[in-house]
């Protein structure tokens, strides 16, 4: 699949301080702002894994299956509490166990989905999930999209890739709903390090960290 048109081609660059990094963030923005994807990956000594994320709103059946193609076939959506309370989109246990505190919601398709596993069917799914207007009647519980709830504060409050897409999405200008998906081998391993890096430079995609989002976000005097 050839994504150059919807985010422009770059080689990954090794993290960085300085304003280097605050360019580099600041193009992340922008490409999410554009309909592209970037690659986020968290720290070596928390998941260690690397994700695809875009924005809901401009998601193409395309980029779901080039997705599709580089995951598990999981595909999230990070929203806040207000819009998932809104969609009628409660917790999916009521005591979550997860070591590190994963917000996930119960599943959803849209209604007018087919089945609602086709990228097809997950790129309406998303978009209903990101209408300017929450509308839980347009959709139908469970199905095929994992929601996932960020905490308020972002990045700065959860040093996670639901933050990191969420916030992401939000500074784009989006409704703040954003995709995202982990990356794996075709063995089905997880993609770390230099794999990641290679991922990335044979796709065109720019790779920052969620320590370089939260920096950007300190540097600016978010709180």
């Amino acid at each position: 699949m050839n994504i150059d048109s919807i985010t422009p081609a770059v080689e990954p660059v090794e993290l960085m301080s300085g304003p280097i990094t605050s360019d580099r963030v600041r193009r992340a923005i922008d490409i999410i702002a554009a309909g592209g994807m970037v690659v986020v990956v968290d720290d070596d000594t928390r998941e260690n894994e690397g994700d695809l994320i875009a924005s809901a709103s401009t998601i193409t059946p395309e980029m779901v299956a080039f997705m599709v193609n580089y995951s598990t076939g999981i595909l999230c959506a990070a929203m806040d509490n207000a819009r998932a309370d809104a969609l009628l989109l409660p917790p999916m246990v009521a005591h979550n166990d997860d070591p590190l505190a994963t917000a996930f919601t119960v599943t959803c398709d849209a209604v007018a989905c087919g089945s609602g596993v086709s990228a097809k069917d997950r790129t309406l799914t998303f978009q209903v999930l990101a209408h300017e207007t929450p509308a839980p009647q347009a959709l139908r519980r469970p199905g095929h999209v994992f929601p996932l709830r960020a905490r308020e504060g972002g990045v700065l409050t959860r040093e996670g890739h639901t933050e990191a897409t969420y916030d992401l999405v939000r500074l784009a200008g989006h409704v703040p709903v954003g995709v995202l998906c982990e990356l794996v081998n075709k063995d089905g391993s997880m993609m770390r390090g230099a794999q990641i890096d290679s991922f990335a430079a044979r796709n065109g995609l720019l790779k920052i960290s969620v320590a370089e989002l939260m920096a950007w976000r300190h540097a600016r005097g978010d709180c």
